[in-house]
Parts: C-alpha cells; structure tokens; sequence
C-alpha cells in the first residue's frame, strides 16, 4: 500500500546522508518531495500541510549525533511524527459486566461491514469470548444470508429474524437473546447505503437510542482514499464513534485514509482488513504502519502472525525430523500451508526490513506452491516418504494427477532432496560452517522467487576443494581477479 511514499522518504534520506548537519535548506527540499508524495498518496492537504511543518520544526537546526548519520537522524524524526499522526491507539475492546458488550458496526455499502462482522467474531472467539452476530441490514439484498454463511464458517451463532422486521427491533431482541443463551459480546451488522442519507442516520441513532451500544465502530474502506475520511467525519458528527476499522488495507491503494482519518476525525483507527480471509483482522498499532511506511519492515507483526498459526510443539517435531533426516514429503507439506495461512507470500516478505520496496513490481509464485501442493498431493504415501525413488513412469502418473509436467515433479524432488542434504549437512557443521551455509541462503533474490524455479531456491553447499583448486584461487586473488 506504501510503496511509492517508501521510495519517496528512501530518497530523501539518501539526500541527507553524509552531511555533518541537518539544515533548513536540504531539509526543506526534502520536504518538498515528502509533501508531493502525502499528497499522491491521497492523504488530506490539512494532514499534509500540519505534518511536514512539524517534521521541519523538529529537523532544521538539529545536530547530528557521531554515532548516526544525518539520514539516520531524520528517520527518527519522521518516525516520531508518523507515530503521533496515527496514534496513540488502544486496540483493546472495552468489556462490560454485566454482559453482554454490545457493538455497533456501520459504514457504507461496499465497505466490506457484513465481512467484518464475521472477522470481528472470530478474533473476539480466539481471545475466549461467546460473540453473537446480529442480522440487522435489511436493506441489502441477501446480507442476512451472508452473515448466517460466516456464522456457519466460524462456528459464532447468528440472530437473525424475517427481512422484512424492523432492523431496531431486531437489535433490541437479539441482546435479550443474548442475555439468555450466555453470549457475551453482540455484534450488530447494521444496514449501509451507497452514499450517506438521512434515512441511513435516522436508522442507526434510532438502534443507538435503544440497545445503547458500548462501542460504535465503523467500517471504511481503504481503496477510497480521502472519501473515506470525509465519510468518517460525518459518521462520527451523528454517531460519535468509538474507532475505525480500515478494510481492504492489502490492497495496491495509496493508503492516505490510514494516515488522514485519526488527524481529521479524532478518532482511532482500531483494526486492519488485510485479506479475504476470515482470520485476516490485524489490531492497528501506528508504529508499526511508520515502520512500514519508512521500508523498515514490521518484524512484531509477522512473528505474530507465526505464533498464531504455527504450533509451537509441531515446529519442535520438525527441526528434530530436520536433524534426523527423517523430513518427508508430508512434513513439507504440513510447513507450506502452515506459512500460507499467516497470509500472502509478498505480504509476508514485505514485513521483512529492506524487502518491501524490492518486491514493488514482482509477482510471487502463489500459483507456484498451488502446483507444488497438488505434485505432493498426487504422490502415494510411499513416494512421500521416500520421494528418491520416484522412477519415470511415476513422474508421469504423478504429472497426469496433479495437471503438470513431468519436469516440474523431477524438479521438485530435486529441490527437495537437495534442501534435505543440506539440512543433514549443517547439523554437523561447526558453528562457523553453519554460518557459511547460511550465508549461501540470503543470496535469493526476488526475481528467483518470482521466476517459480523452486531447483534455483536451494543449492547445495560447496564441495571441499582439491589442493590444485585452493592453488589456482589463491593465484587469482593475488593477480587481482
């Protein structure tokens, strides 16, 4: 979402970088640059405009540390002010007792509320909360439905009543309900409208008038840039909301609406729509977005992402099967949809520093693990367990079940084997032979990734060289080559 705004501030501490201090003038044509780039990124100019006067007022005259560059300094400036742009924010949902906690979820149609609704469920189910999602939006065609299949899908009870009730009174009765069957948290999916009317906001104070809702969250959709922002500014003059969640934030957008709407409206920004999935709901937290934002990466994140989707124990099981050289083709199957769950692939290696703005323009093989999945799938429990002995005539059964070529199973078995060899190896190296293998690894670029070439993913360490081999390397260092 923040590529071009990365490379812009990227540029800018490259400009700064190797002089002895940060003056007015190299500042502000720096900040020149950052507000041509806040401003394509669709932020508000209001935002804009107070932003880059703060970060000058913080910069011009500074003295930079010996131990820093002044680019270095100026991260540190820039980050500060990004952070207190967005922030602060208290991602925890307040809860009341006696239950239940009653949320309100509105927004407009199109913003992905009925969606969120169900992630909302689910992210309060792994914190050990009994939610109930309430069908109120009896507006849209078959939105009850919807939310009946993500109830289904999350295993969160519905309350629901004919499309043609009263949305108030459906409310009104689904807090009784939930008083009655033990639910704890009540999520309302109110109706949304196209734009904003006046029969839209009748609607909802009526229901905020009745039930009397603990938090009011409304959903905005990212892709909108600064409509966003101004439909949250009339939502909350209403509603008063209690915070934001910005959906469709994995979108190729520009991503202003995350760095405008706390400063217009006041109110926070509580959750991120990161994908499709029902699990992808990530709690928002600015210094993570400015880290993102300034290619630094969001390393707390995806290690979060990894406990929450890869069982601790089972990873134990793996490396001791890694060191045993018991690994099988199973096994590798169990890791890849492990990592596929925590989200998409280039989502992923974007949160690694350095690595966002590099993956700009490449297409991950998502398509790629789709196919090496189905190879694996296609294979007997034999050949799984001992993919070496897959002869010919089974690379092309093998290739005829899974829809792929002959060559694509020889090549991933190779992978395979090779990746298995060198794992044996590194278990008796010593720890500087380790070090070496390791280093062998962070030559993958991007465009390897890209090119689905999973032989080219995992070479195998170099063999001990012959005395006549050391000789002739040792002549070629001296003559310069």
């Amino acid at each position: 979402m923040f590529d071009q705004l990365s490379e812009k501030f990227s540029t800018m501490f490259r400009n700064l970088s190797g002089r002895g201090r940060i003056s007015e003038s190299n500042v502000r044509q720096s900040m020149d640059m950052v507000r041509t780039a806040l401003l394509e990124a669709d932020v508000q100019f209001s935002v804009v405009e107070d932003f880059t006067t703060r970060v000058l007022q913080q910069a011009i005259g500074t003295e930079v540390l010996n131990s820093v560059e002044p680019g270095q300094q100026m991260v540190k400036i820039v980050f500060d002010e990004l952070v207190a742009l967005m922030g602060p924010v208290d991602t925890r949902i307040m809860l009341v007792d006696p239950p239940p906690t009653i949320i309100m979820m509105c927004g407009l149609q199109g913003s992905g509320k009925t969606t969120t609704c169900g992630k909302l469920g689910l992210y309060l189910k792994t914190k050990g909360k009994n939610p109930l999602l309430v069908a109120a939006d009896t507006q849209r065609p078959a939105a009850m439905e919807q939310l009946a299949t993500l109830g289904q899908q999350t295993d969160i009870a519905v309350y629901r009543e004919d499309p043609g009730a009263n949305p108030v009174a459906i409310c009104r009765r689904s807090i009784d309900f939930a008083r009655q069957n033990g639910r704890d948290v009540v999520i309302l999916d109110t109706a949304g409208r196209l734009h904003i009317d006046d029969q839209l906001m009748a609607e909802l104070q009526q229901i905020g008038q009745v039930v009397k809702p603990h938090q009011v969250f409304l959903v905005v959709d990212a892709m909108v840039g600064q409509d966003a922002v101004n439909s949250a500014k009339v939502f909350n003059e209403k509603l008063e909301l209690d915070g934001i969640i910005l959906t469709k934030f994995d979108s190729d957008t520009r991503g202003g609406a995350a760095i405008s709407v706390k400063a217009v409206t006041g109110k926070p920004i509580k959750f991120l729509g990161v994908g499709e999935k029902l699990q992808a709901l990530e709690e928002f937290h600015p210094d993570r977005i400015a880290q993102r934002i300034l290619g630094m990466g969001d390393i707390l994140t995806l290690v979060e992402k990894a406990q929450m989707h890869v069982d601790e124990a089972k990873a134990a099981e793996m490396q001791d099967k890694l060191a045993k050289d018991t690994f099988t083709l199973d096994d590798f199957l169990d890791q890849m949809r492990s990592i596929r769950k925590m989200g998409p692939l280039k989502q992923l290696l974007g949160m690694l520093p350095g690595i966002g703005g590099a993956l700009k323009d490449v297409e991950l093989p998502e398509e790629e693990l789709n196919r090496v999945e189905a190879i694996i799938q296609s294979m007997t429990a034999k050949e799984r367990q001992a993919p070496e002995h897959v002869d010919a005539s089974r690379r092309r059964r093998i290739s005829r079940g899974s829809g792929t070529m002959p060559d694509e199973v020889s090549r991933l078995i190779k992978s395979f084997s090779q990746a298995r060899d060198m794992f044996k190896k590194m278990n008796n190296m010593s720890l500087k032979g380790r070090y070496k293998a390791m280093k062998e690894l962070q030559d993958i670029s991007p465009g390897t990734l890209a090119s689905g070439n999973m032989g080219s993913l995992v070479r195998p360490l170099p063999s001990r060289m012959s005395p006549q081999q050391k000789r002739r390397a040792r002549e070629k260092r001296r003559r310069g080559k």
